[in-house]
């Protein structure tokens, strides 16, 4: 899966399906059930797991947000990285709630993980990665594309706002730096950078000649210096603060 709309909510929302199809799936069909296990007792384990699995991918989507943002992609490898942290946070749990005493569990860790962990795994984990595919095309990313102009009609780039690093001043214009396909782009339009900052209010301003896009800090190369994807910015003493408040 390459696309992925980032917001914490709308993975709220997904976490919330889980974890109710969680529990009618486990309290009716019981797939790990040995004949042991009363009906107030599954009641509490369909409940107790459920309500892990929601907060699990609750801190999972916070998680998936911060990197997405560092990042500015998504892949495959991080699909699946985002899966087996999930059924991590599940295992432990899960578990803790298993040997709490209103469950006291029996089974051992390694028991407790092969029994039971490994099923819900194989239920869980299709539903999953169909419910965040599709998700996608239901609730589709929020278009987040910009366009800047100058003052020629030619001076025109449009691109998403993720993608935007810095602009710079250069006498009477001003160099837009930005991502396409992970490299660093530069375009030259003529306009000035106060409209730039009044255009665009996201844009932070880190030097009488430059503004940043805080989505692309990095982090501080030195006390006058910052880095951002792929480009250093000097910092003015006057605008530190800007970036001190990230």
């Amino acid at each position: 899966m390459k696309n992925l709309n980032p917001s914490i909510r709308h993975h709220l929302l997904i976490g919330f399906f889980i974890s109710v199809w969680s529990f009618i799936f486990a309290f009716f069909i019981k797939p790990f059930d040995d004949g042991s296990i009363n009906f107030q007792m599954w009641l509490y384990i369909s409940i107790g797991f459920s309500i892990i699995a929601f907060l699990c991918y609750g801190l999972l989507a916070i998680i998936q947000k911060y990197t997405y943002q560092k990042l500015l992609k998504w892949n495959i490898s991080l699909e699946i990285a985002f899966l087996i942290l999930f059924f991590v946070f599940f295992l432990i749990g899960t578990y803790s709630y298993y040997k709490s005493p209103l469950l006291n569990g029996g089974y051992d860790f390694f028991k407790f993980f092969q029994v039971i962990i490994l099923k819900v795994a194989l239920i869980l984990s299709p539903i999953i990665v169909l419910v965040r595919i599709y998700s996608t095309k239901l609730i589709p990313l929020k278009n987040d594309n910009i366009t800047i102009k100058g003052e020629n009609k030619l001076d025109v780039l449009k691109i998403n706002k993720l993608d935007l690093v810095c602009v710079s001043n250069s006498q009477n214009y001003v160099e837009i730096c930005y991502i396409q396909n992970d490299k660093l782009k530069k375009k030259l339009i003529r306009t000035s950078l106060k409209k730039i900052q009044t255009n665009f209010d996201f844009l932070i301003q880190v030097h009488r000649s430059h503004l940043v896009n805080p989505a692309h800090f990095i982090a501080w190369k030195n006390q006058n210096t910052i880095s951002l994807t792929q480009i250093e910015i000097p910092i003015s003493k006057n605008y530190k603060q800007h970036i001190l408040a990230l």
